[in-house]
């Protein structure tokens, strides 16, 4: 039996946890410039459980996309975090579900024991503050690739 090859594997929805510090940049890398409404925001209280549905840029397939020739794409996915103890927002409209929202970054801040503040930075100086038992975060893409509307890839004026 041969070893696999990278060239072998087929191109599938992503799924992903991190559960240490150093695991958060790759998230906040794939879900920079994802777009979501306010009213895609979930913080079930006795669960501790945060949810966001995002439409996600595909940062993963820009460089083929761009190879081929073809639209840049992008995929409905489900960022969640466990352990959750507060929540605190800032710059979303309470009862504003239409309100159109961006994420910039993820950030997180270590604190004692395990603990921390995982920030979901938003474009305009919004805000999302999760005060988290314990890192657990998850990317889980749960629809197929669709041709992103602008056709463009995000730009932030460079």
């Amino acid at each position: 039996m041969a070893d696999a090859r990278f060239e072998d594997g087929d191109e599938g929805p992503l799924h992903l946890m991190a559960q240490a510090e150093t695991d958060v940049p790759v998230l906040a890398a794939l879900v920079q410039d994802a777009v979501l409404t306010a009213a895609d925001v979930v913080f079930d209280r006795r669960r501790r459980r945060f949810a966001v549905l995002v439409s996600r840029f595909r940062w993963e397939d820009r460089t083929a996309a761009e190879a081929q020739a073809r639209p840049y794409e992008r995929v409905r996915s489900l960022l969640t975090v466990g352990d959750v103890l507060a929540v605190r927002s800032q710059g979303i409209s309470r009862g504003n579900g239409d309100q159109v929202l961006s994420i910039l970054d993820l950030v997180w801040t270590p604190e004692a024991e395990g603990a921390g503040v995982l920030t979901l930075v938003l474009a305009g100086d919004g805000a999302v503050e999760l005060r988290v038992e314990t890192l657990e975060l998850a990317l889980a893409d749960v629809s197929r690739p669709y041709r992103a509307v602008s056709g463009k890839m995000p730009d932030h004026g460079a």
